[in-house]
């Protein structure tokens, strides 16, 4: 790995997790559901796994809002929650949220994010990064796509999840956070700790699409 002080954090957190990013971003699952190929039935089963593991980053919140590292962080506009909720309304009913237990590797995932906020706010920083900062970005194409392949309003309901309406401008709070990131207060062995915890965020998330697709190969 580069010298933490070589160049902007922001830049060195992407570039050592572009390998686990594309591993994630090449999901057969993925692909085959944004495709229709699946049904709107695993497209509900994403939406419902990702309840597990925005409920997980989520509730520390109130916690985290005056901690120094963590802290800086939770701008109000990308809490996913509600907006994920009204999604599954619409795909499952309401009052249904996540209808089912979530599957293994979700369950380690967000048990991760919540050992992190307890214990290591650097480290529930890195999940923050990696899951806020992708939905700003490539969950763009994500909605995209699923307009296109249910028919969903455009940023209507089935959607929301995708939708940043308490963000005016999402390009300019992507460059506020990576600004944030590379003023994170922390040392450079704890920025190593953080790059590595970006790189097992990717990986559980890689994980949890493994897990979809398992379940859907094996659906009659």
């Amino acid at each position: 790995m580069d010298t933490i002080t070589d160049r902007p954090f922001s830049e060195l957190l992407r570039t050592a997790t572009r390998d686990r990013h594309a591993e994630a971003e090449s999901s057969g699952f993925l692909s085959s559901m944004l495709g229709g190929g699946l049904g709107l039935e695993a497209y509900a089963r994403y939406t419902e796994q990702l309840w597990f593991v925005y409920r997980a980053l989520e509730e520390p919140v109130p916690a985290l809002r005056d901690d120094p590292v963590a802290g800086p962080f939770l701008h109000p506009g990308l809490m996913r929650l509600p907006a994920l909720e009204r999604d599954l309304a619409h795909l499952r009913g309401p009052g249904r949220r996540a209808g089912r237990p979530p599957l293994p590797a979700v369950e380690e995932y967000a048990a991760r994010i919540t050992e992190c906020a307890h214990e290591w706010p650097a480290g529930y920083v890195a999940h923050h990064y990696t899951r806020y900062l992708g939905d700003l970005s490539g969950g763009q194409v994500v909605r995209g796509a699923a307009e296109r392949t249910w028919g969903f309003a455009r940023k209507g309901d089935g959607v929301r999840f995708y939708v940043f309406d308490a963000v005016p401008n999402p390009a300019a709070l992507k460059r506020d956070y990576r600004a944030r990131l590379d003023a994170l207060p922390v040392g450079d062995a704890e920025k190593r700790r953080v790059v590595e915890e970006c790189r097992r965020a990717f990986t559980c998330n890689t994980a949890l699409l493994r897990d979809l697709e398992r379940e859907f190969a094996a659906t009659p």
